[in-house]
């Protein structure tokens, strides 16, 4: 995908009414601190454009980033992050359920895993959750330089097996660092969810 064209379109919080888009859409979820906004980033050759911050947490809102008129990549509010209330998470989880349900052109859900850990209870959760709902999320299994490549297949089968995956859900190794995996994803999501 050669990006010639990037908006952040539409900010949705807790109250808002999520927009009626046309085109497809690509939603990324994952814990707070897992590289959600580094991998938009990285997929819209951009260096900074999805806020990252030092403070895992902060994106409580969806965010639309419109792709060349092509497309849209949704950037769902991380999870799992202890230092907000319980209320908070209930409203973030409500929120997303309620993009799940209501999105007419939801095409593909990606949940991010850091490759370093086995995934955690909050994913194990996440994941269980987003099939409940009738997806089949692919893996991106994130922070892939800061493993030995020697560790690849252990790491993502350890990911593999937190999560109980199917076989043949793809999982696919990724840095935001050394854009490793970025051209893979960038295929899977043309080939298979931009008809």
């Amino acid at each position: 995908m050669v990006i010639k064209n990037v908006n952040l379109e539409t900010v949705c919080g807790i109250t808002s009414r999520l927009p009626d888009n046309k085109l497809p859409e690509i939603a990324f979820a994952g814990k707070s601190n897992v590289g959600k906004s580094s991998l938009i980033n990285a997929l819209m050759n951009r260096k900074s454009y999805a806020r990252i911050s030092a403070t895992p947490g902060k994106t409580q809102t969806i965010n639309y980033y419109n792709i060349n008129q092509e497309l849209y990549l949704v950037d769902l509010p991380g999870y799992g992050y202890a230092k907000i209330s319980e209320q908070e998470k209930r409203k973030w989880g409500e929120m997303v359920e309620r993009y799940l349900h209501g999105s007419r052109q939801l095409k593909a859900i990606f949940l991010l895993i850091d490759i370093r850990h086995e995934p955690s209870v909050n994913d194990k959760m996440m994941y269980d959750w987003i099939v409940s709902q009738g997806y089949h999320p692919i893996i991106i299994a994130t922070k892939f330089d800061k493993i030995k490549r020697s560790q690849k297949d252990k790491q993502v089968k350890a990911v593999r097996q937190g999560l109980g995956l199917p076989d043949g859900t793809k999982v696919i190794p990724f840095s935001s660092v050394t854009k490793q995996g970025r051209d893979e994803l960038w295929e899977l999501v043309e080939r298979d969810y931009l008809v």
